[in-house]
């Protein structure tokens, strides 16, 4: 399970497959592509399952391999396919994580790991208690804002669910609270938020949420804060020793920062 994103310009291969297809296709080398990794790294005998699902798979793998090709060579929406890393070692072990075949499209995937979440809400402690009021991302005004929509409801739901194959959407069942001038919120109302907001029908068949243009500024300057300060790069090693979720994070926070330069909207779901 992953929150799935894509960066929606217009080009003739999103024209010519729609956004159905191209998420569809994404998803399915992401898949493919992970699973291929994981028995490099543990250097086990490739299953009987994944063996089937690369075969089946073939021409579909295929048609990405072409579509990849277009989006280095032409497409101005690609995020980029590397990670800064502390160090050569860490760099190679998350860049075949987080690399896509299709450069428009990301994911973060699930579950939101609890070390990452108490990061981000040490984090936004730190935003909230140092900072003056008229220096906080427009996002923090947003979230203090008595009439704010994101109330934490929608996460707190998603908290509840475990799949019959055992899978979950957080690690945590209870979010963690933050205090003093933050003390209403918790970090249900941070992943509120990152949820953005309900797409235009236009793309409602392949993605439910979106950030919209007008948004995306605002966006990238709260994931900054929080993801990219100096004193958070001063700590890159330890950080990605929380696992997968900081470097999905900080490929979101790219990713929005090319859609607000194209003035393009980030489709998610």
């Amino acid at each position: 399970m992953s929150l799935e994103y894509a960066i929606e310009l217009p080009c003739p291969i999103r024209q010519e497959l729609g956004e159905q297809k191209l998420r569809e296709m994404g998803r399915t080398s992401a898949l493919v592509s992970r699973i291929v990794n994981e028995t490099i790294e543990t250097a086990a005998t490739p299953s009987r399952e994944s063996v089937q699902l690369t075969t089946e798979n073939a021409k579909l793998l295929e048609a990405v391999d072409q579509i990849s090709a277009f989006c280095q060579l032409q497409c101005p929406g690609q995020i980029p396919q590397k990670y800064l890393a502390a160090n050569e070692e860490n760099k190679a072990a998350v860049a075949p994580r987080l690399a896509e075949s299709i450069h428009c499209l990301g994911r973060i995937r699930y579950p939101i790991e609890a070390k990452f979440e108490r990061f981000l809400a040490d984090r936004l402690q730190l935003l909230y208690d140092t900072l003056a009021t008229d220096e906080w991302p427009r996002i923090l005004h947003v979230l203090l804002d008595a009439e704010s929509p994101f109330d934490g409801e929608g996460t707190k739901e998603l908290r509840r669910v475990t799949t019959p194959e055992g899978l979950r959407f957080f690690e945590r069942r209870v979010p963690i609270p933050l205090a003093r001038n933050a003390g209403q919120l918790s970090t249900d109302n941070v992943f509120d938020i990152l949820a953005g907001f309900s797409a235009g029908p236009e793309v409602q068949v392949a993605y439910q949420r979106e950030l919209p243009i007008l948004a995306l500024s605002d966006y990238a300057d709260f994931l900054e804060a929080l993801l990219l300060s100096e004193e958070v790069r001063a700590e890159w090693e330890s950080l990605e020793m929380l696992g997968n979720n900081y470097a999905e994070f900080v490929q979101f926070t790219r990713a929005i920062r090319i859609a607000q330069k194209l003035e393009v909207r980030l489709l998610l779901e």
